[in-house]
């Protein structure tokens, strides 16, 4: 784990002046360890470092999205060969530039979260601002541990447990299994919940930062990723119960800038297209926007949908038209209406729309769309948690335990706004299509749900195929005994001389 051991000794002091346009902090140069975590200033600034990393491209924008373009919701839109490897469950991209960095820049993370925990409750400040602090830092790290863990681990083997207190110098096992992994990350939460307030209590100035119920709401996620079922419905509904969130009455709403912080709001990638520099955020809009955006902007084109995903919605869902775009489909770019065309070396004819409402407006430049297309980032925030998947939890926790129609409650809302019908004893399959056509496109990965549900061997088995039918993705060969996870990225086995063993196939 060299690379990794770098990386925190390095980052226990770079973060300290990196970021940080983000959450309002201002760099000013970098302090030595010696003179560091004395004043509330340097608490507010170890805070903002925990937020660097989500403006690297690779981090939110386009690394870890490999993984979820695995599934059968999207093809990688032009050449790649790192994406059509992850895609192919090919061992080849192991090494690779994209994905390699996702579990170091995670145990960054976690380095300057524990940091925090260690050495800012002896700071002499404020005693509300101090909790929450340490409240996002439980938090972070909590989020960050979730994501590496249902990644890489498994009932085999789970991910390094790095606790405040370790010696960054010491390479650290793997733990047993996962559960292990989520066992941890639920008592980080729970002490992140302890410490920081609703969404409702924040200063607008401290948007983006750790709240109480996106504690319990991640809470309820690993429950059922455990397949907790009963202290998943029992978070998800601490959170529904809060009064802090409802869904917009409009599916379309969502995916407007002026509703980043609406009450649907959980969790998401604080965006800005002139964050200064190039900007920062997630630049997933600008990947998923067809390559080169008909001359007018860079887009990337690289996560296109399939007929399979565009099929999957019931006659009159209006999630449908928000979430894909198709040959024909009137749109607005740039200020002009515009029929929607494939660039002529996507693998897919089809886009995803939910992220192009920046780019709708006549002068989008800078004020809603970065003016450096090669880091198109918008005012738009992306979504990584939103009310709707609590209630989608709660719903699966609940068929889970009690069987069909113990879901309807929470899964009629959603189908409601959504144009639908209202439906009685909903099963695990109208679970699945509702929880597919909710989040297409977003964190919550579809991949990741086919695995756990047990359905990646058959759904992948099956070709993918365009607007007209063609076959534009061969069928895949997915064995649950090896490609339930990842493979742990080869530089932290080499570097860790041997402690850090890899997933168990690949």
């Amino acid at each position: 784990m060299k690379t990794l051991f770098k990386y925190m000794i390095f980052t226990a002091c770079s973060f300290l002046a990196a970021c940080s346009n983000q959450l309002d902090i201002i760099p000013e140069g970098t302090p030595s360890a010696q003179n560091f975590w004395k004043t509330r200033e340097d608490a507010i600034k170890a805070q903002a470092g925990m937020y660097e990393n989500y403006n690297q491209e690779d981090f939110y924008g386009r690394g870890m999205f490999w993984f979820i373009n695995a599934s059968d919701d999207m093809v990688t839109g032009r050449n790649k060969p790192e994406g059509d490897n992850i895609k192919n469950f090919n061992r080849n991209y192991i090494g690779g530039g994209y994905t390699e960095s996702q579990w170091s820049m995670r145990y960054a993370t976690i380095k300057r979260a524990n940091d925090i925990i260690t050495n800012v409750p002896q700071i002499p400040m404020d005693e509300t601002l101090k909790k929450h602090i340490i409240g996002d830092a439980y938090y972070n790290s909590a989020l960050v541990y979730f994501q590496l863990a249902s990644n890489y681990g498994n009932e085999k083997a789970g991910i390094p447990i790095v606790s405040p207190d370790a010696d960054p110098a010491v390479a650290v096992p793997r733990a047993a299994n996962v559960n292990e992994n989520y066992d941890y990350i639920i008592e980080l939460l729970n002490k992140a919940a302890d410490n920081l307030p609703l969404f409702s209590e924040m200063a607008a100035t401290d948007y983006g930062k750790g709240h109480k119920t996106a504690a319990w709401a991640l809470m309820s996620k690993a429950y059922l990723y455990k397949k907790d079922y009963a202290n998943a419905a029992k978070y998800a509904d601490m959170v529904i119960n809060s009064g802090q969130h409802a869904l917009l009455s409009s599916f379309a709403d969502v995916f407007k800038a002026a509703n980043n912080w609406s009450k649907e709001y959980i969790w998401s990638v604080v965006c800005t297209p002139n964050g200064g520099g190039t900007g920062w955020g997630s630049k997933l809009p600008g990947v998923m926007l067809t390559n080169k955006a008909w001359g007018i902007y860079n887009g990337w084109g690289y996560y296109l949908p399939t007929k399979e995903l565009y099929d999957s919605f019931e006659a009159g869902d209006q999630r449908r038209e928000v979430t894909i775009l198709k040959p024909g489909d009137k749109f607005m770019f740039f200020g002009a209406e515009r029929s929607f065309t494939k660039d002529g070396g996507a693998t897919s004819d089809y886009q995803f729309n939910k992220y192009m409402e920046p780019f709708s407006y006549a002068n989008p430049i800078p004020s809603h769309v970065n003016p450096n297309g090669d880091n198109g980032t918008t005012d738009l925030n992306v979504p990584l948690m939103r009310y709707a998947e609590v209630l989608l939890i709660k719903a699966e926790a609940a068929i889970a335990q009690s069987g069909a129609g113990a879901g309807d409650k929470e899964l009629n809302l959603i189908r409601k706004r959504a144009g639908l019908i209202e439906k009685s004893g909903m099963t695990m399959t109208d679970l699945k299509r509702e929880r597919r056509n909710e989040l297409a496109g977003e964190w919550p990965d579809r991949h990741r749900d086919l695995v756990r549900w047990g359905d990646a061997q058959a759904a992948y088995a099956k070709p993918l195929h365009d607007s007209q039918g063609k076959v534009i993705w061969p069928a895949r060969e997915f064995n649950p005994a090896v490609h339930d996870v990842w493979a742990v990225p080869k530089r932290e086995i080499d570097n860790s001389a041997g402690v850090i063993k890899q997933n168990p196939g690949w």
